[in-house]
């Protein structure tokens, strides 16, 4: 992912050095979880997603300007929620933040910065955004960001023994954005 910068925030691909700074909120049982992924036990968890991270380049670290602190992660998926639209050129929206940065519009600042990006500089036709019945912070953010009700279904977290969650789907097209 591209090096974006919003006003208080620099959306910027992770480093291995970062692990100390994704390792403080991925080790918070508020976090993961909500967002179908389990709990970071120790600094190589962590340096190991971030590896991850970087080679699949579809996710970028948030960094708090003020603090030049990651503080989060964001990125723009290669998924299709819905098979009978794979024609569309399209991603998913996904984020976590840490929870000591809750309560502050930092991720709906974060994620009004992808979707531009994504319809003005990648030529997207719909973004996607989704959250766990759950996951009440993120409702809200998708909600915020004038992202549109779609569906429920059912989802198995693999990443967490199975468990089945209901997902709720909502997307943006770039019609209903280029008329706001």
């Amino acid at each position: 992912m591209e090096l974006l910068e919003t006003e208080r925030l620099i959306l910027r691909p992770w480093k291995e050095s970062d692990y100390l700074d994704l390792h403080e909120y991925a080790k918070d049982p508020r976090v993961g979880p909500n967002a179908g992924w389990p709990v970071h036990k120790d600094y190589e968890d962590s340096k190991k997603i971030i590896k991850m991270f970087i080679k699949n380049d579809d996710c970028s670290a948030i960094l708090l300007k003020s603090e030049n602190k990651v503080i989060g992660s964001i990125g723009l998926h290669k998924r299709t929620p819905d098979e009978n639209i794979q024609h569309l050129k399209q991603r998913e929206i996904g984020y976590v933040l840490n929870p000591n940065y809750w309560g502050n519009e930092y991720i709906p600042e974060a994620v009004r910065c992808l979707i531009d990006y994504g319809f003005k500089e990648l030529g997207l036709d719909l973004i996607w955004c989704g959250h766990y019945d759950f996951n009440k912070n993120s409702k809200r953010v998708v909600e915020k960001c004038g992202f549109n009700y779609k569906f429920n279904r059912d989802t198995k977290l693999q990443l967490l023994n199975n468990k089945i969650v209901n997902e709720s789907y909502y997307n943006i097209n770039k019609d209903e954005y280029f008329s706001k």
